[in-house]
């Protein structure tokens, strides 16, 4: 048997999925994303030079913190209990990767906030070096979020 779980009620209305009769298990999910840079932004974060502070380690809590949070911004996603987060960025070849492991004991999976805590933490490193991104017109040329998706989810029954 098949259990189908909808976003749609039979009125066609937004609704949570019910996980209420879901046994509870390990979840662990990951995800993985960059940001785009210029090679001089990326060696000012590498040498931590960035005038806003230190680059990573802020992304790191703004993942972190975004993990947490997730169930507060998007809609019909459960509120579950975090167990562990690990945010890992790191400089590479023109871009900042940024990696997100979370896991949780619960009924529901937890690559929302994977998500989240990549997308955030990469909004977080491009917060704190625009200034040295933008070019004469305003614009971001380089600066590109990219390739943000979920690379692993585990349910240990």
């Amino acid at each position: 048997m098949t259990e189908e779980f909808s976003h749609v009620d039979d009125e066609g209305d937004a609704q949570m999925v019910d996980v209420g009769d879901k046994d509870e298990s390990q979840r662990r999910a990951v995800a993985r994303g960059r940001i785009a840079l210029t090679a001089e932004t990326l060696a000012a974060i590498d040498a931590d030079e960035v005038e806003k502070g230190d680059v990573l380690t802020t992304a790191r809590i703004g993942a972190i913190q975004a993990v947490k949070h997730t169930w507060e911004t998007i809609p019909m996603c459960h509120q579950i209990p975090i167990t562990n987060v690990d945010a890992a960025f790191e400089v590479t070849e023109g871009a900042v990767e940024a990696t997100v492991a979370v896991e949780t004991v619960g009924k529901t999976g937890c690559e929302m906030e994977a998500l989240e805590g990549v997308t955030t933490g990469l909004n977080v490193v491009w917060d704190m070096v625009k200034a040295s991104e933008k070019d004469d017109d305003g614009a971001y040329p380089k600066t590109a979020i990219e390739d943000v998706r979920v690379v692993e989810k585990t349910v240990d029954r």
